[in-house]
């Protein structure tokens, strides 16, 4: 049974320094200007049911086998995104090994289907754990997501209701209301940050036209390089290739806010109100969530920022609440690596 510590809406004890109190300045700094942490990582690429693959990086397999932290990255991220990086980098320096699942066709190669991912796709996600289960079986599991990967192991937990693969969950600055969410980056300075992504995902789109027929889409180079906005992009490309009607259907299916009352996990999410990728109204209410999970929401923080320290040395708070929040799921038992070194 959950403790009183969930099932709630509580205030963050997340306080950004006074240079560091603008929203774009949390979600931008930490990207462009902090020095990323080393980590050596080992690759592996997992094959999938349906003839694709998905590739992990592996942090190095510790001396003590303590547990497994399964994490998932953002839109257009991979292991090479600031918080990916330093987040692993932690879980190896606290003696866990961690493992990331790039989305497809995020890793180092195009994956091999017409499909890619999206903010709901949890099938690849679960084929992961399924085989993560059978590999380290007695080894103490849990899952850390950030924006979209949050939102998709929220999903994930939501539809999953009595999955034993992980012991609990860590969802960092997951869009909650997908349609909000995609009407609110298209506006103002947030604009910026939709024009960055949905280039890179038009240009990894454009590559795999190259190699793939897209003609029952009606696709082609002009139509791509039309798009302006997530909903152009999810209307014409997401929807039809992953099975939605259209982009409203695929966004009322597949956002976090729906799946939160069926968690059984425990499960801690972290947001900050000025998350500049979406408006304060994503945020659930206290009686969307179940017993099961807890919200720590911050006046500030930006999205995937949550930084702390001086301009010249920045840390980020997050590292140390969710290393705190998962060491008691990871430390009260052993088990066995499988992964090739």
């Amino acid at each position: 049974m959950p403790s009183a510590e969930f099932g709630q809406i509580v205030e963050s004890d997340f306080k950004p320094p006074w240079w560091a109190r603008n929203p774009h300045i949390q979600t931008i700094w930490p990207r462009l200007l902090q020095r990323r942490r080393p980590v050596q990582l080992n690759w592996e690429s997992l094959d999938l049911p349906d003839g694709d693959f998905v590739e992990l990086a592996w942090t190095p397999r510790p001396s003590d086998e303590k547990g497994l932290v399964i994490c998932f990255h953002g839109l257009e991220g991979s292991v090479k995104s600031h918080y990916a990086n330093d987040m692993l980098a932690e879980f190896n320096q606290q003696g866990w090994q961690a493992v990331m699942m790039h989305f497809r066709g995020c890793g180092s190669r195009p994956n091999r289907t017409l499909r890619a991912y999206h903010s709901g796709d949890t099938g690849d996600a679960l084929y992961l754990l399924e085989t993560l289960d059978r590999r380290f079986t007695s080894l103490p599991k849990v899952a850390v997501g950030f924006s979209l990967g949050a939102n998709m192991l929220l999903k994930l937990l939501g539809e999953q209701v009595n999955q034993r693969f992980i012991k609990a969950a860590v969802a960092i600055s997951p869009p909650f209301r997908l349609l909000e969410c995609a009407n609110s980056i298209g506006k103002g300075f947030s604009r910026l940050y939709q024009r960055y992504l949905l280039n890179s995902m038009c240009q990894r789109l454009l590559h795999k036209m190259k190699h793939f027929d897209y003609s029952d889409l009606s696709l082609d180079e002009e139509k791509v390089r039309s798009f302006r906005s997530f909903l152009d992009f999810d209307q014409h490309i997401t929807a039809p290739l992953h099975g939605f009607r259209d982009a409203l259907d695929y966004y009322g299916k597949c956002s976090a806010a729906t799946f939160l009352s069926h968690i059984q996990t425990p499960t801690l999410v972290l947001h900050a109100k000025d998350d500049p990728f979406m408006s304060p109204s994503v945020v659930p209410s206290s009686n969307e969530l179940s017993a099961f999970v807890r919200l720590e929401l911050s006046k500030q923080g930006g999205h995937v920022g949550f930084m702390q320290g001086t301009p010249w040395r920045p840390r980020i708070w997050t590292h140390q609440r969710i290393v705190n929040f998962v060491r008691p799921y990871l430390e009260n038992g052993q088990g066995t690596f499988g992964v090739a070194e």
